[in-house]
C-alpha cells in the first residue's frame, strides 16, 4: 500500500465530492455574465461641477445665518460663479467680515478691495469635492442597484468623471435607468400661505420664497395636473436624517401606496424641532423640486418617523424608497453611452462556447490516449476532474460565467494535460536511460514539478492582474483561468500521482508502464 494512502484519497474524494455539490444543479448556480444573457451596459458622466456650485451655494446660506447671529451688516451678499461676493460701504463692517469668516471657514480663500470681498474655496479643496461627488455617486448607484436586486452587476470608476455600469440578464432597462439617474434630493419646507400665490404666479416673488409642484395624475383619464405652492426657499431639513424607507398600505386617509420614513437620531431631533416651531404651518415634502405631499403641522412630531403620500404606483413607490434608503446623488448624472445586449446573442454565444469546449475535450482525450496510452487515461481521468473543481468552485464563488470565460475553460483544458504531457516526457526519458518503471515515476514528477510549478505560477501572476484591472468579460476570464490553474496543478501533480502509486503499488515489481 502507497505512503498515506487513506488520507489522499479521503483529500480527493472530499474535493470531487464538494465541487459536485455546489456545482449541481448547474445551470441554476454560476451567473451568466452580460455578454451571455443580455442586459444593460450603461456609462455615466458624473457633473461634479454642480457638486462644488452646492457646496458654495451651501456657504452662501451659512454666512448669510452667522451674519444674522452675529449681527453683521452687509450691502449685499451673492454668488458669483464659485466664489461669494460680499459688498460693504463700512470699513468697520469689512474689518468684522474678515476676521468672523476667516475664524469660522478658515479654508477658504478671502480677499478685500474696494468694499468688495470675495471669498472662494482652494484649487484642492475644489478637486477634492469633485473627486468625493464621483465617489459618492459611485457608492450611492451601487447601494440602489443591489436593493434592485441585479445579480452579479459590474459597477466601478472608469476615468475621472465616468462610471461604468453593467447589469446582466436585466429585464426593465428603463425602470433600471430611472432608478439610477434619480438624484432622489429630499427637502422639507415650509409653505407660505400668508403670501398671495397668484401674484408670484405673475412675476411678484415675495423675497426669500419659490414655487413649486405638486403633481397629481387622474387615474380615468391619465392625464396629470401641476398643482402651485409657494414655498419659504430655505430648506429646514433634508433626506440626510433618514435612516430607512419602505413602502406602506397604512397611509390614513391618504391613498396607497405611500413611503414610510424612519428618521435616525440625529433626523429625528431636527424634525421635532421643526415640527415643534411651525405648528398650525404646512410642511411640503419635495422630492427633487416635485412637491408630493403639504401636510398640515397640528403638534410636535416625535418618534422619528413621518409619511410621503402621493399618486405612487407600487412600482413607483418601491423606486423611490429605494433611492431615499441609498440616499441623494451629490451631482447630476448624465447616460453618455448607453448599450442594450439582446440574450439571443447570449444563447447563440453560450451554444458555440459549450460546442467549442467539447470538441477541444475530446480531441485532446483522443490525442492523450493514442500519444501515451494507459498513462494517457490516466490525464484523461484528472482532466475530468479538473473540469468538475473548475465548475464547482465557480458555482461556490458565485462566479459570473462570461463569454472569454469559456474561453478560459478551454485554454484550462489544454493547460490540465500540458502538465501531464511534461511529467510524462520526463518519465519516458528516465525510462530511456535506463530506470525502473517506479524509479522513473518518482524521478519524473519529482523533477517536472519545478518547471510546471514555475509556468502555472507566471500565469497565475497574469491572471489576478486581469482580475484587477479589467472589467466585465475580461474579469470572467481571469476568474476562470486562475481557478483552472489551481485546479490543474491538483489533478496533474496530486491526482495523477496518487493514480500512478496506486498502480505500481500492486505487485512487488512492474517490469514496464504504458506510456
Amino acid at each position: 500500500m502507497i505512503k498515506g494512502f487513506k488520507w489522499k484519497l479521503i483529500i480527493i474524494l472530499l474535493v470531487l465530492g464538494v465541487s459536485i455539490w455546489y456545482a449541481h444543479p448547474l445551470e441554476k448556480k454560476i451567473n451568466l455574465g452580460l455578454d451571455l444573457q443580455g442586459g444593460m451596459h450603461l456609462v455615466l458622466g458624473v457633473d461634479a461641477e454642480k457638486a462644488v456650485e452646492g457646496t458654495v451655494s451651501r456657504n452662501l446660506g451659512d454666512i448669510k445665518e452667522l451674519f444674522n447671529q452675529k449681527n453683521i451688516q452687509a450691502e449685499s451678499i451673492i454668488k458669483e460663479g464659485n466664489k461669494i461676493v460680499i459688498k460693504t460701504n463700512v470699513k468697520e463692517d469689512e474689518k468684522k467680515i474678515k476676521e468672523t469668516i476667516g475664524n469660522e471657514y478658515p479654508s477658504l480663500d478671502i480677499k478685500a478691495s474696494d468694499s468688495r470681498i470675495e471669498i472662494s474655496m482652494t484649487n484642492k479643496e475644489i478637486t477634492d469635492i469633485k473627486e468625493h461627488a464621483v465617489l459618492q455617486a459611485l457608492e450611492t448607484i451601487r447601494n440602489r442597484i443591489d436593493e434592485f436586486g441585479v445579480s452579479e452587476p459590474t459597477i466601478q470608476k472608469q476615468s475621472e468623471s465616468q462610471i461604468l455600469i453593467q447589469l446582466p440578464g436585466i429585464k426593465d432597462i428603463e425602470r433600471a435607468k430611472k432608478l439610477i439617474g434619480r438624484t432622489a434630493l429630499l427637502e422639507f419646507k415650509i409653505v407660505d400661505d400668508e403670501s398671495d400665490l397668484s401674484k408670484a404666479l405673475k412675476g411678484e416673488m415675495p423675497q426669500g420664497d419659490v414655487i413649486a409642484y405638486e403633481k397629481k395624475a387622474d387615474k380615468e383619464s391619465g392625464k396629470t395636473e401641476k398643482i402651485p405652492f409657494l414655498l419659504k426657499d430655505k430648506t429646514l431639513m433634508t433626506g440626510d436624517g433618514i435612516s430607512n424607507a419602505q413602502v406602506s398600505f397604512n397611509c390614513g386617509d391618504k391613498t396607497p401606496p405611500c413611503i414610510a420614513l424612519t428618521f435616525n437620531p440625529r433626523g429625528a431631533r431636527l424634525f421635532e424641532r421643526v415640527t415643534a416651531e411651525n405648528v398650525n404651518k404646512r410642511l411640503a415634502i419635495v422630492l427633487d423640486g416635485n412637491i408630493h405631499s403639504a401636510p398640515m403641522i397640528n403638534e410636535k412630531i416625535s418618534g422619528g418617523k413621518a409619511l410621503i403620500t402621493g399618486s405612487f404606483t407600487d412600482a413607483e413607490a418601491m423606486d423611490v424608497a429605494i433611492v431615499l434608503r441609498a440616499g441623494a446623488l451629490p451631482a447630476p448624472i448624465q447616460i453618455l453611452e448607453d448599450r442594450t445586449v439582446g440574450p439571443s446573442l447570449g444563447n447563440d454565444s453560450i451554444k458555440k462556447g459549450v460546442f467549442s469546449a467539447i470538441i477541444g475535450g475530446i480531441l485532446v482525450v483522443i490525442f492523450m490516449v493514442i500519444y501515451y496510452k494507459f498513462s494517457g487515461i490516466i490525464a484523461n481521468v484528472a482532466l475530468v476532474l479538473n473540469v468538475v473543481i473548475l465548475l464547482g468552485a465557480m458555482a461556490g464563488f458565485g462566479a459570473t460565467l462570461t463569454l472569454p470565460g469559456i474561453a478560459g475553460i478551454i485554454l484550462t483544458i489544454g493547460m490540465a494535460v500540458d502538465a501531464n504531457v511534461l511529467i510524462y516526457e520526463r518519465i519516458r526519458e528516465e525510462i530511456r536511460n535506463g530506470r525502473t518503471p517506479r524509479s522513473a515515476v518518482d524521478m519524473g514528477f519529482s523533477k517536472a514539478f519545478i518547471t510546471i510549478f514555475d509556468s502555472n505560477l507566471t500565469t497565475l501572476i497574469t491572471a489576478v492582474v486581469l482580475y484587477l484591472f479589467g472589467t466585465g468579460p475580461v474579469k470572467g476570464f481571469a476568474v476562470t483561468l486562475t481557478i483552472g490553474i489551481i485546479a490543474s496543478m491538483f489533478t496533474a501533480v496530486f491526482v495523477s500521482r496518487f493514480i500512478f502509486d496506486l498502480i505500481l503499488s500492486r505487485k512487488s515489481e512492474v517490469k514496464k508502464i504504458s506510456i
